[in-house]
């Protein structure tokens, strides 16, 4: 999942400049050496700002060449409001899922970064290894604008064991997972949209018959050919326990509130055995498992008639196409809105936590309420500087005339700090993205997990061994590269019993029964 979001903002990077970067790690956090305890005493009922603090924060991506032009714009206004400036450090992409589990185990003193219930290491996870600053307490004093802004539901989806240990978006936003479509080759299918996976098949029929490779991509592919089949199947919904970047777990109201995992089931079968005949009617191309380019990108190069993405990137994607002169027009099939399963985001996959490290947590939670709900922060923060990374013109972010991205581009991958209240559209963005996301509010179910954060500390050596079984036979049964998929599912079943699977999903289980007797 983590391709498709960097693709979705590397995206609007290229027209708005919001995107940024990583260099190395480093020990250097919040200026002073008094503990936070009486640096933001109160006197008479007012918090006491009068010494200025640095607070660091890590955020994934690389720097932007305006990002410290642009943080000087900011820590005025920071300075001003709360004393405060703000200092980025960042992670790349490639290095996320080393790098970000050693920021939180090596003991650095930093102030904040950005967590997740889905990240390498889950915010749950980081709330009880208890490396994260318990900001319950903290909110009314330090944060009061920013409690009231967030409503009573994101913030319960931030408690573990009854405590908030971190600041969830409020930016609306639904992931659902989808197929993309060309408007012409549409046509030649004699269709006005795709509304099922028998639609599917008709337009990759076409496309074949039009001399395009249907789904033109990598092993990624797998993947999202596993959200399709997850979203598209009876009640199931996506649950925690495996990463999603794997082939995670299910949750089905109808089998009795249970999560368990899929391939255990009829309908994996079923799948397994469709895949194989798609990949021998040449819906992907026979090097899939080694091909470098994505099924997305290979779309806007005009060399795939369609790609799988979720409804964020697909409508996200809309400068990259103009930028690309793919003239053509695109329509989207979204795999779980047939069986009513458009689910609610939860405040706790895009969140900013405060390290137990920092000397300041106060200061750092009264910085967090300034970049969320204070314009002027927020924009520069979000876009830039006016005139310089951006301009408004109808109500909408796009480039100053003169713009270079090579001298003026910059950006923070700040997406865990958005909020609907300021958020202002881009040109880069379809405007069916608020279309979407209008009518999706209407029919939308909430999430069973909200409030739930799975613990792995228990069962991280099983988890490791699943994610070896994954990355070979599982990838292997998606994209139909096996000679006998009812044979090669019996023994996915048996790698997976002896990786032990059965204990993780025991773990899960357990975990979210005591959840939700609390």
């Amino acid at each position: 999942m983590m391709k498709k979001a960097a693709a979705a903002i590397l995206a609007l990077a290229v027209t708005t400049g919001m995107f940024a970067g990583c260099y190395g790690g480093g020990s250097s956090t919040s200026s002073g050496e008094e503990s936070h305890a009486s640096s933001e005493g109160n006197t008479e009922g007012k918090i006491d700002t009068s010494k200025e603090v640095n607070l660091v924060m890590y955020l994934y991506g690389s720097e932007g060449v305006a990002n410290q032009s642009i943080l000087k714009e900011l820590n005025s206004k920071l300075k001003e409001k709360i004393n405060a400036t703000l200092e980025i450090k960042y992670i790349d992409w490639g290095n996320i899922s080393t790098k970000y589990p050693l920021l939180w185990a090596s003991g650095e003193e930093f102030d904040m970064s950005y967590v997740a219930s889905n990240a390498s290491v889950p915010y749950a996870t980081l709330a009880k290894q208890d490396v994260l600053a318990d900001i319950t307490d903290m909110l009314d004093k330090y944060a009061p604008t920013l409690k009231t802004a967030i409503n009573d539901s994101a913030w319960n989806s931030m408690k573990v064991g009854g405590r908030i240990y971190g600041v969830p978006s409020t930016y609306s936003e639904f992931t659902a997972y989808g197929f993309v479509t060309r408007k012409d080759i549409l046509e030649k299918a004699g269709l006005e949209k795709v509304s099922s996976i028998e639609d599917m098949e008709k337009y990759m029929d076409a496309a074949l018959s039009a001399g395009f490779v249907p789904l033109n991509g990598s092993s990624n592919l797998a993947m999202d050919l596993y959200r399709m089949f997850i979203a598209t199947t009876s009640d199931w919904l996506d649950a925690p326990g495996i990463p999603e970047s794997e082939m995670y777990l299910a949750f089905s109201a109808s089998n009795g509130g249970k999560i368990f995992h899929p391939a255990f089931t009829d309908e994996f079968e079923k799948f397994a055995a469709k895949m194989a005949q798609w990949s021998e009617k040449g819906y992907w191309s026979k090097d899939v498992l080694s091909a470098a380019q994505d099924d997305k990108d290979n779309f806007y190069n005009g060399l795939s008639a369609a790609y799988i993405t979720h409804q964020p990137d697909w409508t996200g994607s809309y400068g990259l196409q103009l930028q690309k002169g793919l003239d053509v027009e695109t329509e989207f099939y979204t795999f779980a809105e047939a069986n009513n399963k458009i689910v609610k985001k939860m405040g706790c996959e895009n969140a900013t936590g405060i390290s137990v490290n920092s000397k300041y947590p106060e200061r750092c939670l009264m910085l967090i309420e300034q970049l969320m709900t204070d314009k002027e922060c927020y924009d520069l923060f979000q876009y830039g500087i006016e005139g310089v990374q951006y301009k408004i013109v109808d109500g909408k972010i796009t480039k100053p005339d003169g713009f270079d991205e090579k001298t003026q581009g910059g950006g923070f991958a700040g997406w865990a700090l958005r909020t609907d209240a300021l958020n202002i559209p881009s040109v880069t963005e379809d405007p069916r993205r608020y279309t979407l996301n209008e009518a999706w509010n209407k029919v939308a179910i909430d999430n069973p997990f909200v409030g739930f954060s799975f613990d792995n500390k228990n069962v991280s050596a099983e988890l490791s061994s699943i994610a070896n079984v994954d990355s070979q036979l599982g990838i292997q049964i998606l994209l139909g590269k096996t000679s006998d998929a009812a044979d090669s599912v019996s023994k996915y079943r048996e790698q997976l019993k002896t990786a032990g699977v059965d204990t993780v999903v025991d773990e899960v289980n357990k975990q979210y029964e005591a959840f939700k007797a609390q």
